[in-house]
């Protein structure tokens, strides 16, 4: 009697991936911490952006509740800036991340 194929997914037993060894590379989980210093290093105007986000609305929020509405308002359309410069160092720095060679 002939002997059945194996099934195509067999539960038991991880999948073989032509060219894979399992157990040749060791990832090393990655903190927090790592992780933010990595990304800083990739693309450095996106924290720049943030913490120029974060300045410009604190300082217009301090104008706002001292009454300096003039002073206020300038430092929201600055926000305004100050994030729409943020999305573009973002949106660069995944442009350039996808149009980058794979190692």
């Amino acid at each position: 009697m002939a002997q059945a194929p194996p099934p195509p997914l067999d539960p038991s037993r991880p999948p073989l991936i032509e060219g894979f060894q399992p157990g040749a590379y060791h990832h090393r989980e990655e903190g927090f911490a790592d992780k933010f210093m990595r990304k800083t290093r990739e693309n450095p105007l996106v924290p720049i952006g943030c913490l120029g986000t974060a300045g410009v609305l604190t300082y217009g929020l301090i104008c706002f509740k001292r009454g300096n509405t003039r002073q206020s308002q300038i430092m929201m359309r600055a926000r305004i800036l100050a994030q729409g410069f943020t999305v573009a160092a973002l949106v660069v720095g995944v442009v350039v991340t996808a149009l980058k060679p794979k190692k």
